[in-house]
């Protein structure tokens, strides 16, 4: 992968992961409103941002596989931390969601 491409991919995963956190934290809020159908609408988008992020992520991993090695770097590593935290923020605004609504 030339170095535009691998800009653009890592930027994807950046992107895309705050995106993911940024949708969970607006469920979350939704859900403390009482607001369910936008709480889940919200995770819907968390759920489509981490799937473009899945997507980089994977033609990474690809090349990889083909034996393409990919330069690791600081912009690299700090992608990979934001998918981690969308994935995670997201998971747990499941879970905080539903509490919720139960309540």
């Amino acid at each position: 992968m030339d170095t535009e491409n691998l800009e653009q991919t890592i930027m994807g995963l950046i992107v895309n992961g705050g995106n993911a956190k940024s949708n969970a934290m607006l469920a979350i809020q939704a859900a403390k409103e009482g607001n369910f159908e936008e709480a889940d609408k919200y995770l819907e988008e968390a759920d489509k941002a981490l799937l473009e992020a899945h997507h980089s992520q994977t033609s990474l991993i690809q090349g990889e596989a083909r034996g393409e090695k990919t330069p690791v770097s600081l912009l690299l590593v700090h992608a990979q931390d934001h998918l981690m935290n969308g994935i995670t923020f997201k998971d747990l605004a499941k879970e905080i969601v539903e509490l919720y609504r139960v309540r």
